[in-house]
């Protein structure tokens, strides 16, 4: 099935601002990928920001489609499922030669000061990975030691993957992301070991 106007717009949009950051691509780079004419991008999108909300929709409303369900497929263990969703990120890392940068991380680097509309679904995008991120833990929480903190938890886990990218891009290195995750398993490690003395005692 062809895909629309809008979507392709958005799809090569979305492309390019992981290729080349938002503030580098322009309008003619957007129909150049997309092979839309300018009528049609400004029907939709009356100005450059509006196709940038409009990519940021795309991935607020697709994160199970396009991020969680490739990378749980198959998958039972809810903690294994966070390690499976880091994986992802370091074959991106491995594939790109250490070019892929997360792409809601990146923007959100980039945008220093966005403007509140901007901001709100960046924000809806980090609290969309970290909420995924924190069912896997409350369904593995017999594994975790009494009254811990499952937010936090998971906002320190999309901390070490953003961190871990960062490093490796600026080092060209996915070494710098493997210590960051192995030390992410090492502390999970630990926590399943507090929960077991706990239900010893």
């Amino acid at each position: 099935m062809p895909i629309d106007t809008r979507l392709r717009i958005l799809l090569a949009a979305m492309d390019l601002f992981s290729e080349k950051g938002y503030g580098s691509t322009s309008i003619s780079d957007i129909l150049s990928r997309s092979q839309a004419n300018s009528g049609s991008l400004y029907h939709f999108f009356p100005g450059k920001q509006d196709v940038l909300l409009g990519v940021l929709e795309l991935y607020r409303d697709g994160i199970h489609q396009m991020l969680l369900k490739p990378a749980w497929r198959g998958i039972e263990d809810p903690i294994e499922r966070i390690f499976a969703l880091l994986a992802r990120y370091r074959l991106a890392l491995a594939e790109s030669q250490c070019l892929f940068g997360c792409p809601i991380g990146s923007l959100a680097l980039e945008l220093h000061e966005p403007d509140p509309p901007v901001r709100a679904l960046l924000a809806r995008n980090f609290t969309n990975w970290t909420t995924a991120i924190g069912e896997c833990l409350t369904a593995g929480a017999s594994r975790l030691p009494r009254g811990t903190d499952i937010a936090a938890l998971a906002e320190f886990i999309l901390t070490t993957m953003e961190g871990g990218v960062m490093q490796a891009r600026t080092h060209r290195d996915v070494a710098y992301f493997d210590r960051n995750i192995e030390q992410l398993r090492r502390h999970m490690t630990l926590l399943e070991y507090g929960a077991r003395q706990e239900a010893a005692a």
